[in-house]
């Protein structure tokens, strides 16, 4: 279903309109002579917004569904009901919606994303995740250098969306010899789509002064060959051992990127977000944002402490409060949260992530490799205990199920240290969770923040991880199901740019665990870890709302609540699960403000560029089907794991 919006202010056809509310039709068919009364205690009491002819999902337990919503002059709804019952919030003035059967649901919370990342990245040229050869890669790589041909010999080409275990045949290794051969002299770096994984040319480590001499940094790691020599592929907390030296875009490019990907996620339907990594130079793009009235969400920066910093409970404290201190002023902004990485990925060839049990060696043989903690258990306890008693939550990355234990185990501590405080600290990411922790997160209160975008059976969780951590543990991937049974609030996000900013195609994998990619190889343990429908929608409003403490202002579409709403174009409870995909969404409110409307041209441009995205260039390519080697066997799938 696709159904159009139409949108009316009443002025000389109030009695047509007004008669077409009351019985919860619309258009022309419906009009009638009925006047609508416009007194001025009518008007005083009027709305500035009704939308009728929808299904109105309030999140209210009570009263799960209606017809009609009523948004005040002040940007709170006013009142949810019926049609007819609405009709009375009708004035002259008043805009009016017929959501022809369509949704009206809270706006998208998303509790763990890099919006201004994906500004930033969106000014390079991509790769868009494809899985590709040695040679097919330099043909890409030879095409971005023509392109900018004017940047010889010595600008930097950024390519982003680098696939870190897409370089083909599976397991072949980056070296910068594969980059040295390219036709130029020019610093070449690849931006790893993970967030994890930077593949530089040895121009690239010159500038950046890296040699066999440079010691690893804390919480990162410079690959060598056996001779000692960088190989170019730096993770983690080595990758700003480049990005420090390669030139910065002005600030106009930046402020520009920034206006653009954010409106892309407002015709996606998002209305707040929590910037999960967030350092001064984000937090002055988005006090810029505001000052010129282009920040269209509510964003809720997760403050980045580093590996070295976190040891220091007293000056991460201090650096904190300062930041707050500086920006808290900044309209949109709300602070109180800290963000720190305790491992890495675990996908092969990075496999930073921090785990319980070595991983394999591709044939199922353990090795001595248990990934990477960049903070102990000890010290991250000792750091939430000082944060959470001055009022902070953390927002810990965890992929491991050795770094998902150190980071409960660190929120124990601080329970114990402090007390209940309600914090509400979050793990994102939980790829592996050990059964036994599964019961700890409600006791603690601990909030897990899931990505079930990446819920699927594909080249990530397929060639890159099965053959490495064994069939046992990997049908406990992404394990949604089992922590909401043990009474877990789940939260969602979408790690936007590492992902694709696919919201509907995201709240729909949480439910199938295939989602709409091109390349799915299969579903990932539907029967196991898939969620209903409505806890999918839950999770990505009333869960993140309640994740940064906002349920009392959004996330539900109650009297008084702030009218932070979407309008679809279909009824997202009835629609088959493969068609929530492609839902549309036609009309975005932040406190009653309109931020995206698809009828406008800039809200056409906008919906049109995400659909762009969200079915051709940003999906992960289907070029995989002949290289899984027999390994979809260990996991007992058949047919390419359908």
């Amino acid at each position: 279903m696709s159904p159009e919006l139409s949108r009316r202010g009443l002025l000389a056809t109030a009695g047509a309109l007004g008669a077409a509310v009351a019985v919860g039709t619309s258009g022309p068919a419906a009009a009638s002579s009925a006047a609508v009364s416009d007194s001025p205690a009518r008007r005083r009491r009027s709305a500035a917004l009704v939308v009728h002819n929808a299904r109105v999902l309030t999140g209210d337990s009570r009263t799960p569904v209606r017809q009609a919503i009523a948004v005040g002059r002040d940007g709170t709804i006013l009142e949810t009901g019926s049609s007819a019952e609405l009709r009375r919030y009708i004035g002259r003035d008043t805009d009016v919606l017929d959501a022809r059967g369509g949704t009206v649901m809270s706006g998208i919370h998303d509790g763990h994303a890099h919006p201004l990342g994906a500004g930033e990245r969106s000014l390079h040229p991509s790769l868009e995740d494809a899985a590709l050869t040695v040679p097919q890669l330099q043909e890409i790589l030879g095409g971005f250098l023509r392109d900018s041909a004017p940047a010889e010999p010595d600008g930097w080409l950024i390519v982003e969306s680098w696939n870190p275990v897409g370089l083909l045949p599976t397991g072949t290794v980056p070296h910068h010899r594969y980059l040295d051969a390219l036709p130029t002299r020019r610093p070449v770096v690849l931006i790893g789509d993970d967030g994890h994984n930077l593949w530089a040319n040895q121009r690239a480590l010159d500038l950046a002064g890296i040699t066999a001499a440079t010691p690893d940094p804390v919480g990162g790691k410079i690959v060598r060959d056996p001779d000692g020599k960088p190989t170019g592929l730096l993770k983690d907390d080595a990758q700003p051992l480049v990005t420090r030296v390669i030139p910065d875009p002005t600030p106009a490019e930046l402020h520009e990127a920034y206006i653009r990907v954010l409106n892309r996620a407002a015709a996606s339907g998002i209305t707040t977000f929590l910037d999960a990594s967030v350092g001064e130079g984000e937090l002055e793009g988005y006090a810029a944002l505001a000052a010129a009235g282009r920040l269209p969400q509510r964003i809720h920066p997760a403050l980045r402490v580093g590996a070295d910093l976190a040891k220091d409970p007293k000056a991460a404290l201090q650096y904190v409060r300062g930041l707050r201190s500086k920006y808290g002023h900044v309209p949109g902004l709300t602070f109180g949260t800290v963000k720190v990485f305790l491992d890495g990925v675990i996908e092969y060839p990075a496999q930073t992530a921090a785990l319980l049990t070595p991983y394999l060696d591709g044939n199922g043989r353990p090795t001595d490799n248990y990934g990477d903690l960049y903070v102990s258990a000890a010290d991250y306890g000792r750091l939430t205990s000082t944060l959470a008693a001055a009022g902070w939550q953390m927002h810990a990355h965890a992929i491991g199920d050795r770094a998902v234990r150190t980071a409960l185990d660190g929120y124990q501590t601080a329970l114990h240290a402090n007390g209940r405080r309600g914090n509400r600290h979050t793990i994102a990411h939980l790829q592996l969770v050990h059964p036994d922790d599964f019961r700890r997160f409600a006791p603690l209160g601990v909030i897990p923040c899931m990505q079930l975008q990446w819920a699927l059976r594909d080249i990530w969780t397929m060639e890159a991880l099965l053959p490495y951590i064994g069939p046992k543990r990997h049908r406990l991937m992404y394990p949604a199901r089992s922590l909401q049974r043990h009474g877990a609030v789940l939260s969602g996000g979408s790690d936007w740019p590492v992902d694709p900013l696919q919201v509907w195609n995201q709240l729909r994998t949480a439910i199938d665990r295939i989602g709409g990619s091109s390349d799915a190889e299969g579903a990932l343990y539907p029967e196991l870890e898939g969620i209903s429908r409505a806890s999918s929608l839950a999770m990505h409003t009333q869960g993140s709302a309640y994740q940064l403490h906002q349920e009392r202002l959004t996330g539900t579409l109650g009297r008084g609540m702030a009218a932070d709403l979407v309008v679809l174009d279909r009824d997202v409870t009835k629609v088959p699960v493969a068609e929530i995909s492609d839902t549309q969404v036609l009309r975005t409110l932040v406190g009653g403000r309109t931020v995206h409307d698809a009828s406008t041209a800039t809200g056409k441009a906008a919906a049109a560029f995400q659909r762009t995205a969200a079915t051709s260039a940003e999906k992960r390519p289907a070029t995989l089907a002949g290289v899984h080697g027999g390994r979809h066997g260990a996991c007992g799938c058949a047919d390419g794991g359908r």
